[in-house]
């Protein structure tokens, strides 16, 4: 049985919490893994990842799942902050031993992926995302015309699913910045954030969904280019994160359980 601990303050001043879900045998050589939620930076919650909480403590990993501050009333750079914070206050618990920064792992959701991207330039964590979104700039450039929409189908009587997926990309995209900025975009992408501590990495994503494919080809090659190892697995379809997180969930811990293995015996 999964023991769930709710409700743990992080951060006092934001009053930012976390819940966290303990497997049933706990040791010092416990497994860590932090979960981030999606939702576009406007939505979203701990309390809706439960039953993967729950999924992953059965798994074998203490699962820690924070929420962060959400867009509109907080705009970028709010949830990267928290996302920081957030380990911070994880490594300096009671929930942690001296060493146990080489057990912690990440999955991140959506935009809860690239948050762990942005965790694991800075901590080295061995990650795996699922639709993690990396560029804002150039898509913003290059889609001037779309019409931001969080529900394009219903407002904008949209029938494509991609002219869908477009809509929604730019509105969430628009929401998170706070306003049309182009300097806050690029301070967005992924490309731009510190990687010089990033580890093992793999990236999940569908040919056709909400996350531009060009965009994370481009983001792999950056990547390539600065000699960092990645694993991109590109999914047929247009499912988007979650809708494909329980087909794929036992290929991202068996890529998680091997890295920490490697790095143990290092």
């Amino acid at each position: 049985m999964v023991v769930i601990k709710k409700d743990i303050i992080y951060d006092e001043n934001n009053n930012l919490k976390t819940d966290i879900y303990f497997p049933n045998n706990t040791n010092s050589q416990t497994k860590i893994l932090i979960f981030w939620h999606g939702g576009g930076w406007f939505a979203g919650s701990k309390n809706d990842v439960k039953n993967w909480g729950i999924k992953l403590a059965n798994a074998g990993f203490m699962t820690l799942i924070p929420d962060y501050r959400l867009a509109p009333t907080f705009t970028f750079p709010a949830a990267y902050n928290d996302s920081k914070k957030f380990v911070e206050w994880l490594l300096d618990s009671e929930y942690t031993d001296d060493n146990d920064q080489q057990n912690i792992v990440q999955i991140g959701a959506s935009v809860g992926g690239t948050q762990a991207l942005y965790i694991a330039g800075l901590y080295g964590f061995p990650t795996v995302t699922w639709s993690a979104s990396v560029d804002f700039s150039n898509w913003m450039k290059n889609h001037q015309k779309v019409i931001p929409s969080r529900y394009g189908a219903n407002e904008l009587h949209l029938t494509d699913l991609h002219d869908i997926f477009e809509s929604f990309y730019k509105f969430f995209v628009m929401t998170y910045a706070g306003k049309d900025d182009p300097v806050i975009y690029k301070q967005m992408d992924a490309q731009n954030y510190d990687f010089s501590k990033l580890g093992r990495l793999k990236m999940i994503n569908s040919a056709h969904e909400l996350v531009p494919l060009d965009g994370v080809l481009n983001f792999i090659a950056f990547l390539a280019n600065k000699d960092h190892e990645v694993e991109l697995l590109v999914i047929k379809g247009h499912r988007h994160a979650m809708d494909y997180a329980k087909d794929y969930l036992d290929e991202s811990l068996d890529f998680l359980f091997q890295t920490i293995k490697e790095k143990k015996n290092d």
